[in-house]
């Protein structure tokens, strides 16, 4: 009998639609052929989402710990038993604190090669900040986590990709950061996690402009002519096949985004509106330059949803999808 990849996922707010998601997901009888999932979570919780989404018929395994895993079922691995006051919509320190214990006890356990990918529920990264948790996101912890020092959040779906020169950074701030060294270094990166995570042969990496207009030959910045074509220049010399730097607004308008296998946007929201409004709900977060794996779905908390029962688990089912196919890739390239 082949041997499943055991997936951690991690529960996130559990004032989110993270519970949702998760056992909407996991409810699919697909899912128990493809892989052993098993929640980093709490069991009274999942027990009181069970009810209130009318999902009687969708059971955990509640277990102790990874060993206890069983191969066919949804398995959770219960890190608290004492009764929590659970308020869908609202954030919360203990949701913070228990978005925290989750994900760090699931860290610890991929680094012990007890589980072989980890799909992490959306969490609010305000709640979770303390003396102990000072991260502005899953990607600056995992970064940290595994001593990774170039890392790059990569948005995918069937129909783009789409990684990032700066994360999570004010928007008056990114320009000050942005310059060919680290534009090259990210266009190095994501050309590797193409070929390595997605097996794309001779990737195609169109680079985004800073600017309106691409800058409109100095008209509206500097940054293209100094900054952008010496970095796309100096990655084609390193036979890298990085195109650009190309004005946002009519390159995702024209459908130009589909004759490339990935996009490199500056900031934040100049790639995730265009991705988010492609993918639909589907879209999946995925940390390349990683030694291990980590997706999650593309979305966030939504508090305005949440124990609602509207909630889609396309993003979530998507993610550990996409997990299982990048350790499968990985596999096979090693």
């Amino acid at each position: 009998m082949e041997q499943l990849y055991k997936i951690g996922i991690t529960h996130g707010d559990f004032n989110s639609i993270s519970y949702e998601v998760i056992m909407k997901a996991l409810s699919d009888p697909k899912m128990m052929e493809v892989c052993t999932p098993i929640v980093y979570g709490m069991a009274k919780t999942a027990s009181y989402y069970r009810k209130i989404l009318d999902m009687n018929e969708f059971t955990f395994q509640f277990i102790k710990n990874v060993q206890q895993a069983t191969p066919k079922k949804p398995n959770l691995i219960n890190l608290n038993d004492e009764e929590l006051k659970i308020t869908p919509g609202e954030s919360s320190e203990i949701a913070g604190k228990k978005a925290e214990l989750a994900l760090k006890t699931a860290c610890n356990d991929l680094k012990n090669n007890l589980i072989d990918a980890i799909v992490t529920a959306p969490v609010n990264k305000f709640n979770m900040q303390s003396q102990s948790f000072n991260f502005a996101g899953h990607t600056e912890f995992f970064s940290a986590q595994f001593n990774a020092k170039e890392t790059m959040m990569i948005m995918v779906s069937e129909l783009l990709k789409v990684g990032f020169v700066t994360n999570h950074t004010a928007i008056n701030e990114t320009g000050k950061l942005i310059n060919t060294e680290l534009v090259l270094r990210k266009i190095k990166i994501l050309n590797d996690s193409l070929m390595k995570d997605f097996l794309c042969t001779h990737p195609k990496i169109a680079v985004l402009a800073f600017n309106p207009h691409a800058g409109d030959k100095g008209l509206f910045g500097k940054e293209e002519k100094e900054i952008l074509e010496p970095a796309i220049n100096q990655a084609f010399e390193k036979n890298i096949n990085a195109f650009g730097p190309f004005p946002a607004d009519g390159f995702f308008a024209s459908g130009q985004y589909a004759q490339f296998d990935a996009v490199l946007a500056m900031y934040h929201d100049q790639g995730m509106i265009p991705f988010k409004l492609l993918a639909h709900e589907g879209g999946v977060n995925f940390t390349a330059g990683l030694p291990i794996v980590r997706t999650s779905p593309a979305h966030g908390t939504a508090y305005d949803i949440a124990g609602k029962n509207i909630a889609s688990p396309d993003a979530m089912r998507n993610a550990i999808y996409w997990a299982i196919d990048i350790v499968n890739n990985r596999k096979a390239i090693s």
